[in-house]
C-alpha cells in the first residue's frame, strides 16, 4: 500500500504504508536514536507528533510486552528508511508493523529519513500530514498547513490518568518484589510520565502514588508525601496551566524534582520564561555539561520547548547543566525553594545511564532530610547510594 508525508511547505515524501492504515496529522520531528523505538512509541511525550526515525533499519529487533513507556501509543505516525520483514530477537513477540496496526497507529517505510531530517533541520519542525488514503498531493499539503501548531497547545490533558493510582513496580524488574518500603513516601505527578521514571523510584523501595496533572496543592497535601516528583510529558508547557499553579503553591513544602516538561513548568512556576526550539532534541546521544560535577554526560531527550536562562537567574534560579549543542539549558536548582529540575531524562528508556545519579540522589536526599542543592543531588555518583546496592 503506497503512503505519502506531505509537509507543510509542499514537500511530499512517497513510501510504502505499514501499520494502520489512515490518515494522521502532526508535528514532524526526528530522533537520531538506534534503538529503543518501542519505547519511543510508547512515550507519551510524542503526543501529536510525527516521529522520524534518523537510523536507517528500524524493527529489525520487533517488539515485545516488556520495553514500553505508557500504556499505549499516543504519537501521530512513525517514518523509516527501511523496515525489515522478519525481525530477530528471542525477546520479540510481534513485528513493529503489526503492534502499529495493533494500535492503530501509521507508519511509512521506504522514504529519504536523511533527506528529511536535512530539511527539519534547515526550517524546523514543521507540521505534517501521513496518509494511505486516496488525497492528492495539493489537499494533503494544505491539510498539513491547516494543522494546529504545538505553539499553545495542551496535550497534557489527553494523556493525564483522572484519578490516583499506586506503583509498585521496580526498576530491575526480574526481581521477584521490590525492597520494603521506608515510609518515604513520594508522589508523582502524571502530566505523560514514562513507566521508567516509576520504575526507578519504585525500585528505591519507597512507597509512590502518581496523581495526574489536574491534582490541586490540597489533593496532593492530604496524601502526606515527603518528596514530589514533577514527570515529563507533550506539548507547550505554558498551556498547562492548572500544574503550573499547583508547583507554585507547593513550592518550599516538599522537595521537588522536575524531569523535561516538570522541568519547563517549575522555570514557569518560578516565574522564568520558555520558548520553542527549531526542531527539538529528540534522541539517545545528546551531550550534556555537567557544571557542578564538571564532567559531560550523554543523555536521552525528547522535547521541543526549553527554558529562557536570562529569565530563570532573574527568579533566584541556579543553572547546572548546559546543552553542549546548543547552549540551552538543561538543568536548575532553586536553592530556596528546595527544588531541582532537569531537561533530559535520567531514567533513559531508551539510551545511556550516564544521569541515572539523579533520581537516586533526589530519593536519597529526601529520605535522609537532606536540603535539595547542586552540591547534594548533582555533583557526583560518589555521594550517591545506587539503586540495588543497599
Amino acid at each position: 500500500m503506497i503512503c505519502k508525508l506531505a509537509l507543510e511547505d509542499g514537500c511530499v515524501f512517497t513510501g510504502h504504508a505499514f501499520g494502520a492504515p489512515g490518515t494522521r496529522v502532526g508535528e514532524v520531528v526526528f530522533n537520531t536514536a538506534m534503538t529503543g523505538y518501542q519505547e519511543i512509541l510508547t512515550d507519551p511525550s510524542y503526543c501529536g507528533q510525527i516521529v522520524v526515525m534518523t537510523f536507517p533499519l528500524i524493527g529489525n529487533y520487533g517488539v515485545n510486552e516488556a520495553d514500553i513507556e505508557s500504556g499505549s501509543a499516543h504519537l501521530s505516525g512513525m517514518a523509516v528508511c527501511e523496515l525489515p520483514q522478519r525481525p530477530s530477537n528471542h525477546r520479540a513477540t510481534a513485528s513493529l508493523a503489526a503492534y502499529l496496526e495493533r494500535l492503530g497507529i501509521t507508519g511509512i517505510s521506504g522514504i529519504d529519513t536523511r533527506a528529511l531530517t536535512r530539511r527539519i533541520r534547515e526550517r524546523g519542525a514543521v507540521r505534517g500530514v501521513l496518509s494511505t488514503e486516496a488525497h492528492s498531493d495539493v489537499e494533503l499539503v494544505r491539510m498539513a498547513a491547516d494543522a494546529s501548531s504545538m505553539v499553545g497547545a495542551n496535550l497534557v490533558a489527553q494523556v493525564s490518568p483522572k484519578g490516583d493510582r499506586g506503583w509498585s513496580e521496580p526498576y530491575e524488574v526480574a526481581r521477584e518484589t521490590a525492597k520494603s518500603a521506608t515510609g518515604c513516601h513520594l508522589v508523582a505527578i502524571d502530566c505523560g510520565i514514562k513507566y521508567n521514571i516509576l520504575r526507578h523510584l519504585a525500585d528505591r523501595g519507597d512507597r509512590v502514588t502518581v496523581v495526574p496533572a489536574s491534582a490541586g496543592a490540597d489533593h496532593i497535601r492530604a496524601l502526606a508525601p515527603r518528596g514530589i516528583v514533577v514527570g515529563n510529558g507533550p506539548g507547550d508547557p505554558e498551556a498547562v496551566a492548572d500544574t503550573i499553579r499547583t508547583i507554585r503553591e507547593l513550592f518550599g513544602e516538599f522537595p521537588m524534582l522536575g524531569i523535561c516538561l516538570g522541568h519547563q513548568m517549575m522555570a514557569l512556576a518560578a516565574g522564568a520564561k520558555t520558548y520553542k526550539l527549531k526542531f527539538g532534541h529528540h534522541g539517545g546521544n545528546v551531550p550534556v555539561m555537567n557544571k557542578p560535577a564538571n564532567r559531560v554526560e550523554i543523555t536521552s531527550q525528547n522535547h521541543g520547548f526549553a527554558v529562557d536562562a536570562a529569565t530563570l537567574a532573574d527568579c533566584g534560579g541556579q543553572v547546572t547543566h548546559v546543552n553542549l549543542n546548543d547552549g540551552s539549558l538543561e538543568g536548575f536548582v532553586l536553592p530556596d525553594r528546595q527544588a531541582a529540575a532537569i531537561q533530559f531524562h535520567p531514567e533513559a528508556s531508551p539510551g545511556p545511564h550516564d544521569a541515572g545519579y539523579v533520581l537516586a540522589g533526589f530519593v536519597d536526599c529526601v529520605r535522609r532530610g537532606v536540603e535539595v542543592s547542586a552540591d547534594t543531588l548533582l555533583c557526583g555518583r560518589e555521594a550517591v547510594v545506587q539503586p540495588g546496592s543497599e
